[in-house]
């Protein structure tokens, strides 16, 4: 059994198991030097999701580091499937409603949430908690089911993927917020924030049939986040996308923020319990000079809560 099959394994306890990746990306002492803009990532660990990302954020000066006054924003999280926050396979609730609460205190004009869901839509926003927490702060929920939703766009740094349909939410933002949530994938290895990326198309399908790792890259190119954040509160450890019971899931109760989406994938692989190298659009993207993803060389707040 290697460690990747141990981290997975129902023999272990939860939360052994969820040591076992968390413990990689805290090896170093934690931070305590104060905000600053030029951290590559923030890592939060030991907190609620929406504390953690209260701490992220402070990291890095404040919301308003990002987002201006009067601007657009769209939060592009998983909301791919109609299951309770509890089973992971959606992004916490809590961590959306709270980053759009901090948008419009940055002096946000709009805040508008979406995701192309792979079970019905209306079901998907509603079950996962989303909508509420969105609508509770004030933001806006839009629907991803239609083709009219979408625009043709190139995509000139794409090398499978050249051309796609993206939804005009992202396309007409002035910024743009990417908050995956962290969880095993069949067919990806992991989901985190280029994988997530899948949501902002139409045709999802064009992916799997043109080598998915290499579109998942291509499509990453198109538009870079300008802050990513990974939530690996409740993380899927098996079974993905879509999981199947809550035994499927760890709590780590840990948190990646950083303006390098590459890097924040590839801190996400380590809490997953595999090396950045085995999920091969991270080692594409790397290549494409779409960020970095070797964590070693990179200037890292670690946090630890609680």
């Amino acid at each position: 059994m290697d460690r990747r099959d141990f981290l997975k394994s129902g023999i272990v306890a939860g939360s052994a198991l969820a040591l076992g990746g968390v413990t990689g990306l805290w090896s170093a002492a934690a931070s305590a030097a104060g905000p600053q803009r030029q951290w590559d990532l923030v890592a939060v660990r030991g907190g609620e999701p929406d504390e953690m990302f209260d701490s992220a954020i402070a990291a890095y000066g404040g919301m308003g580091t990002f987002v201006p006054k009067g601007a657009r924003v769209v939060i592009k999280p998983n909301i791919g499937w109609d299951v309770s926050p509890e089973r992971g396979g959606n992004t916490n609730p809590r961590l959306i409603g709270r980053i759009a609460e901090h948008c419009f205190d940055a002096g946000a004009r709009e805040v508008v949430v979406f995701d192309h869901s792979c079970d019905n839509w209306r079901q998907c926003y509603l079950n996962s908690g989303i909508e509420a927490a969105v609508k509770g702060a004030g933001g806006k929920m839009v629907s991803a089911d239609s083709k009219g939703y979408y625009r043709e766009v190139e995509v000139p740094g794409g090398k499978r993927l050249n051309r796609a349909l993206v939804h005009e939410a992202l396309l007409d933002a002035d910024v743009f917020l990417n908050v995956p949530v962290l969880k095993d994938h069949s067919s990806s290895v992991i989901t985190a924030s280029m994988k997530n990326l899948m949501g902002v198309v139409w045709d999802r399908w064009y992916f799997h049939r043109n080598d998915l790792h290499q579109c998942i890259a291509d499509i990453a190119s198109l538009r870079r986040p300008d802050l990513t954040v990974v939530d690996a509160y409740n993380v899927m450890m098996r079974n993905g996308p879509r999981g199947v019971s809550e035994s499927d899931v760890v709590r780590m109760r840990a948190l990646v923020a950083s303006t390098d989406f590459v890097a924040a994938d590839a801190a996400g692989a380590r809490l997953y319990g595999v090396d950045p190298a085995e999920v091969r659009h991270i080692g594409l993207a790397a290549d494409m000079g779409l960020g970095r993803m070797d964590l070693k060389d990179l200037s890292i707040n670690r946090i630890k809560l609680g």
